[in-house]
């Protein structure tokens, strides 16, 4: 009989407690560990990340970490491509691979596959960054209005990865993005997935969000943005824990509004992973101190696939 394939994929909003967690189910398995976080990959991104640290992944080997330079391009879609080649790697020894994140879009370019989209007229990302820099992202929405009133109805407004994302496929095409994202079906996958969710009481999850932004600006965060300014108009720049700081190194605000707003806009990002993870029905939640619950309910999984 052929040996079946689980991909566990933990998801859940930021400072919730996956990569401890994640860490205990890989140790569990003897297995290892995808990392599906946008910003991650980046060397040069480590603080204002969470990125874990070595003595965080534990002896376990995590994927996805420090794999690319952020003078490199690199998307979901590409992630993809790279995720399911090093799986086919994985699933010859291992039976079971743990894959965590909270960027919705990469868990579902890995899960699910992502739309086919039109390649990117070289220019228009970087001009639109410099948009986003300048002119703000209520300027980029409302081209975004005009352009795809459509898609434009239902992405977040607040987040200008998806904003940007969606524009420079319009202006690189001629056609509304919510076109190419009606075309594609949902593509097969060769392996079971079990998707785990993480999630706290809202007030414990905010004081352990409040808190990390705390520790990072400890440990050097101000200081790493200090660094990263000559790459400011990068996307994976354009988001929680350093668009703050730019504006405070800007003048824009003093250093107590920018850790005031470090610490909402973090909040208001957790809601909206949440926002994104709870549509998903296939997602079972657990609080992270449920890890018994947690590896009862993946041998249940696992079982009910083999027995059909």
């Amino acid at each position: 009989m052929k040996k079946q394939k689980f991909l566990v994929v933990v998801v859940g909003p930021t400072a919730v407690g996956k990569t401890d967690f994640c860490v205990q189910l890989a140790k569990h398995f003897q297995t290892q560990i995808l990392s599906m976080d946008s910003r991650q990959f980046y060397r040069e991104l480590s603080i204002g990340t969470a990125k874990p640290t070595p003595q965080e992944q534990g002896g376990v080997v995590h994927h996805f970490i420090d794999s690319h330079s952020i003078l490199e391009e690199y998307n979901a879609g590409a992630f993809e491509e790279d995720a399911l080649r090093l799986l086919q790697d994985l699933f010859q020894e291992h039976n079971v691979v743990i894959a965590t994140g909270g960027s919705g879009l990469y868990v579902r370019a890995l899960c699910e596959g992502l739309d086919e989209m039109p390649d990117i007229q070289p220019g228009i990302r970087e001009e639109l960054s410099r948009r986003l820099a300048k002119e703000g992202l209520p300027v980029l929405v409302q081209q975004l209005q005009e352009l795809d009133p459509d898609y434009a109805a239902q992405v977040d407004g607040q987040n200008p990865q998806r904003v940007v994302r969606a524009l420079e496929v319009c202006l690189s095409s001629g056609q509304p993005y919510s076109s190419f994202r009606k075309k594609s079906k949902e593509q097969r996958r060769d392996f079971h997935i079990i998707k785990i969710g993480l999630n706290r009481d809202r007030p414990e999850l905010y004081d352990r969000i409040n808190l990390r932004m705390e520790l990072m600006l400890e440990q050097g965060l101000l200081e790493e943005v200090k660094g990263l300014v000559p790459y400011r108009q990068h996307q994976a720049l354009q988001t929680v824990g350093y668009t703050e700081l730019f504006d405070f190194l800007d003048g824009a605000y003093s250093y107590e509004e920018a850790i005031r707003l470090l610490k909402r806009n973090s909040r208001r990002y957790a809601k909206r992973q949440l926002t994104w993870f709870t549509r998903d029905p296939h997602i079972q939640w657990f609080h992270p101190r449920q890890c018994t619950q947690v590896l009862a309910y993946i041998q249940a999984e696992v079982k009910n696939a083999e027995e059909k």
